[in-house]
């Protein structure tokens, strides 16, 4: 009597492969170093860098709260930019007092007939249970996204609703974002002004 879990076709081929190495491609957010930009990126290079600065945040919080942040917005060569953000409050000294926002996603520029446009899509998320599609526009030095969907955990923050606003000016990458919450309509979730430290 054969087992009923045997695979008839036999052991995958991968079962017994050999190790593989590290994995080969580089990811960069130094535009002097690594795979070059992908053409259908450039109207995005101003906001190519390794970021760290200081804002300010709100709701859904009842009080506000200063933080740090770095964001590192970085590219392996392909048609999309990788955006990692990570925060931590500041006290009264602005000395760290603890950990805060992490945040992850990807940019890209919409084809047009294959060549970019200036509209915009991105995917955010967070590990409060939160994600987010953001559709935008970009021109420039400017990037501004609303979200088009929102998707929440069960025992994630009950977000419906997004905007974000992000520019250079003078060097520097501020950004503005807001959030709703239920049925709060959107308000002022935090904003900063970054210094380019890489890149």
């Amino acid at each position: 009597m054969s087992n009923e879990t045997e695979n008839p076709l036999g052991p995958p081929p991968w079962l017994n492969a050999p190790p593989v190495d590290g994995y080969p491609y580089e990811d960069t957010h130094d535009l002097r170093s690594g795979p070059d930009l992908h053409p259908s990126l450039l109207g995005l290079l101003p906001f190519v860098g390794l970021w760290r600065g200081r804002g300010q945040g709100g709701f859904p919080e009842e009080d506000d709260y200063n933080f740090a942040q770095e964001i590192r917005i970085s590219h392996d060569g392909r048609s999309f930019l990788r955006y990692e953000s990570r925060a931590w409050l500041l006290d009264d000294e602005s000395k760290p007092l603890g950990q805060a926002l992490v945040e992850s996603g990807f940019w890209r520029p919409v084809l047009v007939d294959g060549r970019p446009g200036d509209e915009m899509e991105a995917t955010m998320i967070r590990p409060d249970g939160v994600a987010e599609l953001y559709l935008g526009k970009a021109a420039t030095t400017r990037l501004e996204m609303a979200a088009d969907a929102v998707a929440y955990t069960p025992s994630g923050l009950h977000v419906t609703g997004g905007h974000r606003l992000f520019g250079i000016v003078e060097g520097a990458l501020l950004y503005a974002h807001e959030i709703a919450v239920d049925n709060s309509g959107l308000k002022p979730h935090m904003s900063a002004r970054l210094l380019r430290i890489g890149g």
